[in-house]
């Protein structure tokens, strides 16, 4: 894998750190981020979307669901109550683990559920009205302003 260096992009630009910064943390997560455990982003409507992550064997006091410095933190912890269980297989992967998902500038988690082994978190993208597009009327002259000058043409010829 390339190594890229952005230590440029940081002195020719002002304000575009945080592009830099999210393009230097997705290239080192390829080789970091683990597949465990499997989640879905999914988007359901124009400014909501759900991230579901297989908890599977995860109580709900064993989960963490935290929002910190615009990125949303997944992590669990389960107590080892296997003392005196004999396994030939076991195949439910109950580790610990941590997931980080980075937020865009105005997502919102909405709340969290927990129901047939899978966390389902709800965000919404809320746009602050300033940042909203808006439409500018376009003014038209008066008609009083428009017959004056009118009448002052008239009496110019």
């Amino acid at each position: 894998m390339r190594h890229f260096d952005f230590a440029p992009l940081y002195r020719a630009t002002v304000g575009f750190d945080q592009i830099a910064d999210l393009m230097d943390r997705v290239l080192a997560s390829d080789t970091s981020q683990p597949g465990y455990p499997p989640y879905n982003i999914e988007k359901t409507a124009d400014d909501a979307y759900r991230i579901s992550i297989a908890v599977a064997g995860f109580a709900d006091e064993d989960l963490s669901v935290e929002v910190k410095e615009q990125a949303l933190v997944v992590s669990a912890r389960k107590a080892d109550n296997d003392e005196g269980k004999s396994y030939l297989h076991r195949g439910i992967a109950t580790r610990a683990f941590e997931r980080r998902f980075h937020l865009a500038d105005h997502v919102r988690v909405q709340g969290a559920t927990h129901e047939n082994g899978m966390l389902h978190i709800d965000l919404k993208r809320e746009i602050p009205e300033a940042l909203k597009p808006r439409r500018i009327a376009i003014a038209r002259p008066d008609a009083q302003m428009v017959e004056k000058d009118v009448v002052d043409a008239e009496a110019v010829n």
